[in-house]
């Protein structure tokens, strides 16, 4: 496949920095307000990419006053270094050999772009980019990784260390320790003071215990949260002689008559068999074995999890069972017993997620979604829903595989216009997606790797991850209280652009507003050669999306425009472009200098 990132970058656009009428002034237009045409504004340089230094930050994201610490790939003399916060540049500074330090702002949940870049007389290109978050907390912006493998092989020199410089070049900011726990009711193994050196998961895979450590010391050196994971409710079949009470367990019938289980392959250690987890029993339990996780292993909180609807259950009783209502008991109980941790609990296809999300508990809404939200549209539905059971305050994380069919019979790479796509829609709406980690996900048993990104979309990840981070303001610094319509259409018909307000249309460029910080932000995603609609890409099959360059766009907008920009992860490292624009009667008018997955446009 052409690399989509070689093809773009290619491209030179001077021509898309020409305002729709004509020529683009030099300096600023009409003063707003009045009724005639106003054209602007500061002079636009023409923007073109050569991105071949690659720049690394030494944190994935920072305290404010916390120096960062760049180094690039190639020595920057002659070169300039730019430091910006969406269209404005904050200071420049020359660049000189391969590692240089930076103090941003104080301000607190800021997202910044550095680039490093050559300047001409009309022009500039830029050569590489990176974004840096300074958050004091990750769960305004969490962007969520994982490991899944912790045999004896990752304390080989250097194999953690590269995994998590990955995912520090992604900025994630907190990692998920899935299936590290030697049984779902008795997570640790062994016991405070006395941890095996070695033990077996539910799959009877080997963990090393010093391996689960070193991946929490890595992690914790790059400013990253170490999650653990576990059930809500779930026990193995000798709980009983690990201290479970008979009397805890949830049934099918309500005569006691089958316990509620969920099957495992034989060569496993056991089905795992569910309790209530609203039981005072059971939540003093469970609560007693985390508490000897926290005083063995630095994690930082509880990855909680469900298994989705399992229709009418009964407790010990017979009485029925609510399990939102319980995973709600279950929430608040473990963060009374454990204040200073934090929590995250699955919704799996959004089952009790006004439960979760309503226990204000909880450091942000995480959706495993399957086949009933397999929609673009879904994604944008389930944030909605969020924010309505959070009162807006929480963001929103998908648990969504790729790819997932293929998955299942194939061993190789994951196709890249899949998950470009899906992550585009997730980040324009102001989700992120768990997907990176010792690999990249594909099912929903995280230690499963039958595919593998190549290169291409490897840079991609670099890429869509720096832009989420940098424009995270933007992206994700609202809830979807301040969306907005506005209508957009293509003023040259030989283009063969279309678009189509949210939801999304098959072969059309679908646009999503939003009002933020007095900006409007315009979001083009490009489904134009494209009828599937859905983000899974069960079967690798979704194909590259067209690439359109230098069409003029209309947008009927009310109100004074002082600045019009674009920003995509697809084309320049993500650095914000200037456009010309000029505006009459309400309409604005600009030309759009490329679209291939996805472009923001800002109006300012």
């Amino acid at each position: 496949m052409k690399s989509m990132f070689n093809a773009i970058l290619t491209l030179a656009l001077p021509l898309a920095f020409m305002a729709c009428g004509g020529d683009a002034p030099d300096t600023p237009g009409n003063e707003p307000g009045g009724t005639g045409a106003e054209s602007g504004v500061d002079k636009v340089v023409a923007v073109t990419s050569n991105l071949d230094i690659d720049i690394k930050t030494d944190r994935a994201v920072y305290s404010p006053g916390q120096k960062v610490r760049f180094t690039a790939s190639s020595p920057i003399d002659g070169y300039r270094i730019r430091y910006r916060h969406g269209l404005e540049t904050l200071a420049e500074a020359d660049g000189t050999g391969t590692s240089w330090e930076w103090t941003p702002p104080v301000d607190d949940f800021t997202g910044y772009m550095v680039e490093i870049y050559l300047p001409g007389k009309d022009s500039e290109t830029i050569h590489g980019s990176i974004a840096v978050d300074v958050s004091s907390d990750w769960k305004r912006y969490p962007r969520y990784g994982f490991v899944a493998t912790f045999d004896q092989s990752k304390l080989a020199p250097g194999v953690i260390e590269a995994e998590m410089d990955f995912l520090n070049r992604c900025h994630i900011n907190g990692v998920q320790f899935q299936d590290w726990h030697f049984k779902h009711h008795w997570p640790l193994g062994g016991v405070p003071g006395a941890l095996m050196d070695t033990y077996t998961d539910i799959a009877n895979r080997e963990v090393s215990t010093d391996v689960v450590r070193k991946y929490i010391d890595v992690q914790h050196s790059l400013g990253m949260k170490s999650i653990f994971y576990n059930l809500c409710f779930g026990v193995l079949d000798d709980a009983k002689e690990d201290g479970v009470d008979e009397k805890w367990y949830l049934y099918k019938d309500s005569s006691r008559g089958t316990r509620d289980s969920h099957q495992l392959p034989s060569s496993w250690k056991s089905d795992i068999y569910l309790v209530d987890p609203s039981n005072p029993g059971w939540q003093e339990y469970i609560g007693k074995r985390n508490e000897d996780v926290y005083v063995s292993f630095d994690f930082d909180g509880y990855q909680i999890d469900q298994l989705g609807s399992r229709g009418t259950l009964y407790d010990y009783n017979g009485k029925t069972v609510n399990l939102p209502v319980g995973y709600r008991s279950f929430i608040d109980a473990m963060k009374t017993r454990h204040p200073d941790k934090r929590l995250v609990m699955n919704s799996v296809s959004s089952y009790g997620a006004s439960q979760i999300a309503g226990s204000g508990k909880v450091d942000f809404c995480y959706n495993e979604l399957w086949n009933d939200e397999a929609s673009f549209d879904d994604l944008h539905k389930v944030i909605k829903a969020n924010d309505t059971y959070s009162n807006g305050t929480l963001p929103t994380v998908f648990a969504a595989y790729m790819n997932y069919d293929y998955a299942g019979n194939h061993q190789g790479y994951f196709n890249n216009p899949g998950v470009i796509m899906a992550d585009a829609v997730m980040m324009a709406l102001g989700g992120s997606h768990l997907e990176l980690g010792d690999h990249m996900l594909s099912r929903e048993y995280f230690p499963a790797s039958p595919l593998a990104m190549n290169d291409e979309l490897r840079m991609a990840m670099i890429r869509y991850y720096d832009f989420m981070t940098a424009y995270q303001n933007l992206l994700r610094g609202t809830d979807t209280a301040s969306e907005t319509t506005i209508a957009v259409s293509c003023d040259d018909a030989t283009k063969r652009v279309k678009f189509q307000t949210w939801p999304p249309k098959a072969r059309t460029v679908a646009t999503y507003a939003r009002k933020v910080g007095g900006k409007t932000v315009v979001h083009l995603l490009n489904f134009l050669n494209t009828d599937d609609m859905s983000w899974r890409d069960l079967n690798a099959s979704r194909v590259e999306p067209l690439l359109k360059t230098d069409f003029p766009v209309s947008m009927k907008f009310d109100g004074n425009v002082k600045n019009v920009w674009v920003a995509s992860p697809d084309v320049h490292g993500g650095a914000a472009v200037r456009l010309p624009f000029s505006i009459s009667n309400g309409v604005l008018k600009f030309k759009v200098p490329s679209l291939k997955y996805w472009d923001m446009i800002v109006i300012e």
